[in-house]
């Protein structure tokens, strides 16, 4: 899930669907059933959520490992990189400095700001 009053998480999503072959189902939270997912509005605003077909949940830098983790060879070994426990606490820290200023990136406008939500 992603947050689908993002421009900057709108801009992602178009660089995967371009470019990252997957047969995961890339779907706003605001268009999907959370509840039924295991999954809160908060959680989906505050970072992007993974919900593999064995319902385990991964967000944030593990969400983007796990999308990955489930295209082609190469993005898919960025993907298993990207998310062994050494590395995964830099592209965790990464994942977070993004997330929190999405809105002065480019795509990014003021809506985009997580402190701007409810």
């Amino acid at each position: 899930m992603w947050d689908g009053d993002c421009a900057f998480c709108a801009g992602c999503v178009r660089f995967i669907e371009r470019r990252i072959r997957t047969d995961a189902r890339i779907v706003a939270h605001q268009k999907a059933d959370l509840a039924s997912l295991g999954l809160t509005t908060q959680q989906c605003q505050a970072a992007l959520q993974w919900v593999g077909a064995d319902r385990t949940i991964r967000q944030g830098s593990r969400a983007v490992a796990a999308l990955l983790r489930s295209s082609s060879f190469a993005w898919a070994m960025l993907g298993v990189a990207i998310d062994l426990p050494v590395v995964r606490v830099v592209s965790s820290a990464i994942y977070k400095l993004i997330a929190n200023n999405r809105q002065r990136l480019p795509g990014g406008t003021e809506a985009c700001a997580l402190d701007q939500r409810d």
